[in-house]
Order: C-alpha cells, then sequence, then structure tokens
C-alpha cells in the first residue's frame, strides 16, 4: 500500500481535509488547529505531494483508491479544497459506505467553463500545463497569486502560500500534470446529482478559479445542497475568511449525526 502522509489533531466527529493542486497538508495546519478545537481533523498529502509516496498513474481512480485505504475510519466527514474537491467528490460516488457527509470548499464537480457550466478557462490551464516543465516554481507562484489577486490581503496571503508551500518539495512533472488532467477532464456532475449523503458547498465571491455562479448549478443538480457564499472570498477562504469558514463547517458538521 502507498504510504499517505497523515496529520491528526483534536478529537470528536472525524473530518478528512484534501488539498489541492500542487499543495500538501500544511496549507491547512492553522486553520486545522482551530478545527480541531470542536473535532478530530486528519490532514492528508495527496499521493506524491509533500511527504506522501507517489504512485505510478495520477488519476482520480488510483488518487481516491488510496485515500479510502489510508483511511481507518469506516465513515466520516470528508473536506475537500479546489482539486481536493474533486476528489472527495469521487471517493463519496465511488465509495458512499465510507462517506458521512461531504464538503467542497471552492470546488467545481466540472473544473472547466463550457457553454453552459461556469468554470475555467481551459487556455488557462494548458498555459500552466506548458511551463510546468519549462519553469515549475515560476508556474506555481503564478498559481497561487491567481487564488488571493483580488483581495486586499493579496501582499499577506501570497507569503503565507508560498511559506506553506515552499515547506515541502514541490510535486514531479508526471505528479502536476496529473494532477491538471484531472482538473482538465473530470465531469462528476452526474454523481453529485445522485448523491443521497448531506453535502455542503463552499465559495467565494471573488474566485478567480471557481466562479460563486457555479453554486446555483450545483444546487439545481442536487436541491437539497447546503450552498455558502463568503462574498469578498476569493480561493482560499480557509486563509482569508477562517472564521467565516469554520462557521459553516462547525453549522453544517453539528446538523449531522455523530
Amino acid at each position: 500500500m502507498t504510504k499517505i502522509h497523515q496529520e491528526i489533531f483534536g478529537k470528536g466527529k472525524t473530518i478528512v481535509l484534501v488539498h489541492g493542486w500542487a499543495m500538501h497538508a500544511g496549507i491547512w495546519r492553522e486553520f486545522a488547529m482551530q478545527l480541531a478545537q470542536f473535532y478530530r481533523v486528519i490532514l492528508v498529502d495527496l499521493p506524491g505531494h509533500g511527504h506522501s509516496e507517489k504512485i505510478n498513474s495520477f488519476t482520480l481512480e488510483q488518487v481516491t483508491a488510496e485515500l479510502v485505504k489510508a483511511i481507518p475510519e469506516e465513515s466520516c466527514c470528508w473536506l475537500g479544497w479546489s482539486l481536493g474537491a474533486t476528489v472527495v467528490l469521487d471517493i463519496a460516488a465511488r465509495y458512499p459506505e465510507r462517506v458521512t457527509s461531504l464538503m467542497l470548499l471552492a470546488g467545481n464537480p466540472l473544473f472547466i467553463q463550457t457553454a453552459q457550466w461556469p468554470g475555467m478557462n481551459m487556455r488557462l490551464l494548458d498555459e500552466f500545463s506548458g511551463h510546468l516543465t519549462n519553469d515549475c516554481q515560476a508556474t506555481l507562484l503564478r498559481f497561487l497569486s491567481l487564488q488571493v489577486r483580488a483581495l486586499p490581503t493579496c501582499k499577506t496571503l501570497i507569503k503565507a502560500l508560498k511559506t506553506s508551500v515552499f515547506e515541502c518539495e514541490a510535486p514531479d512533472n508526471n505528479t502536476l500534470q496529473g494532477g491538471l488532467a484531472i482538473l482538465k477532464q473530470t465531469d462528476l456532475r452526474f454523481y453529485l446529482s445522485k448523491l443521497t449523503m448531506p453535502v455542503s458547498v463552499v465559495l467565494g465571491g471573488m474566485d478567480a478559479l471557481v466562479p460563486v455562479d457555479a453554486g446555483q448549478k450545483m444546487q439545481q443538480l442536487l436541491p437539497q445542497l447546503d450552498l455558502n457564499i463568503i462574498e469578498s472570498a476569493g480561493h482560499v477562504p480557509f486563509l482569508s475568511h477562517s472564521s467565516e469558514t469554520l462557521a459553516i463547517i462547525s453549522r453544517f458538521m453539528d446538523q449531522q449525526c455523530i
């Protein structure tokens, strides 16, 4: 079995936090410590990220299988941010018995924009893919700046993101390209519409990667979906608006059975 790095804090109902593209569990740590005052929080590094071992093929099916094998809880809440939201949504679709509830933070079941669905421009993701081989670090920094550039605290947030991200070596090119391929090729809208466990979505009103309009589209697919908009947040609300994000998570978690 692939070694999946985990960090565990607190006690109570369990929440597994899954990070986004090119990141690692360290991005959550400060936020997780706040969350751990009320819940048992498990941070994981995706395969090939942070301190987790690489897998031969960084595909969505392989990634979700490795995470499910690594987490000992029979069933718990899974919370994913950005690419991590795609991962936890896939886990809920493939392994519903392992998911008591689901939270998508700045996530989208179809990450790419189409004529009928709000998302990220495919050309921009293709640019990231092309630049990774030539200058990985510069590409990652550009991606980080996109996540917070519209916020008044942009400089402070970029500094915090850089500190967290470069705490570990960047994933190798194959892993990074695999993550981008998941974002470009995955469409989980049908599976979202069929979920039966409680689902909550948290979006930033100023998110440059996941348009806030995607929230209403998701709610049309799953009418019982709990939709939350933090109007002045961007793509990293757990860093820029941690109090509001914590309040949303706590309210959602407290509605669930132990």
